[in-house]
């Protein structure tokens, strides 16, 4: 899906002048970095759709492959056949979803028309069995019964906190599957880990990132889960916002959970791994014994190998 959503989003930026771009990018990145919960679309009109589709589509398509990639690691028999991205935009979650499973409907979720109808025109060609429905994203949201996946990708944190509890539990009342996905930020890992209370208090099992359905050993204000997914820069993308590398380092937290029978990974590596001669250093979050770090050697055979091929948000056993 990588070159499809690039050939879509080439030419988005036509005729608006590059000044304004990078002013509705600036504003878009505030606000999806939850510093102004709303209970209005963030996106306003054409202009802001274009420029946040230009930006954020590839890095949160990313993130989101990342986070859906990791899950269906723990469900590799089962695939969607239905699935509702709620507060979905432009559809970057809908591409992800694509990406990770094929054969199945989605439904796009948003209160921004502007947004909804930019979304189905760069899906038209690539994901055609996809609606896109305007809905406020909030209470009073429901989700159809028995819907296989929902996905909420960068939405809690532009949400007032009664709407943020509305939109999990709509979520977490219908769906076999629940994967939301926030910015890496420490503000965006406590609404993940306060998503992740209200899932298992409704019955849902927690398969990844974590190794368990417990309490998330952190500490707050100590220290927060998050992850990385590299994302290519486009010339679209140095067009609105600069930058003089070919990459950036999309930072994001996670978590998926479900009714289906799965396991999570008995560890996994939450911080990138430290290569040293001869050694590697993993910290690791483990299913009996917490937050810890192990130290891999070449005395160790396969698992040396196997640790010197890590990376960061790998399962580890």
């Amino acid at each position: 899906m990588h070159e499809e959503l690039r050939a879509a989003l080439a030419g988005l930026l036509d005729g608006l002048p590059p000044k304004q771009a990078a002013q509705a990018v600036d504003r878009l990145i505030a606000n999806y970095r939850g510093r102004t919960p709303t209970d209005a679309p963030v996106l306003r009109d054409r202009a802001d759709v274009a420029a946040y589709a230009a930006y954020r589509m590839p890095a949160t398509f990313e993130a989101v492959r990342a986070a859906l990639n990791a899950f269906a690691a723990r469900v590799p028999d089962w695939s969607p056949a239905t699935h509702v991205d709620i507060g979905g935009g432009t559809g970057a979650a809908t591409w992800a979803t694509a990406a990770t499973w094929e054969g199945h409907h989605s439904t796009v979720l948003d209160w921004a028309q502007p947004a909804l109808d930019l979304g189905q025109e760069l899906a038209a060609k690539t994901l055609p069995d996809t609606t896109w429905q305007r809905q406020t994203i909030g209470e009073g949201l429901t989700v159809p019964a028995g819907t296989d996946l929902v996905t909420v990708s960068y939405v809690l944190g532009e949400l007032r906190p009664e709407d943020r509890h509305a939109v999990v539990a709509a979520a977490a009342a219908a769906a076999k599957a629940v994967v939301l996905i926030e910015p890496g930020t420490p503000d965006g890992y406590l609404r993940i880990r306060e998503a992740r209370t209200q899932l298992t208090e409704a019955g849902l099992r927690i398969v990844a990132p974590c190794p368990h359905s417990d309490t998330c050993p952190i500490v707050p204000g100590e220290d927060w889960c998050h992850f990385s997914a590299r994302v290519s820069r486009s010339s679209l993308h140095r067009q609105v916002k600069g930058g003089s590398l070919p990459y950036e380092d999309e930072k994001f937290s996670y978590v998926a959970a479900t009714t289906l029978d799965a396991t999570p990974a008995p560890a996994r590596i939450v911080r990138k791994p430290q290569l040293r001669k001869g050694q590697v250093l993993l910290d690791l979050c483990t299913t009996d014994e917490g937050l810890q770090r192990t130290t891999v050697t070449k005395r160790h055979g396969t698992h040396y190998r196997k640790a010197r091929d890590a990376s960061w948000g790998d399962d580890w056993s």
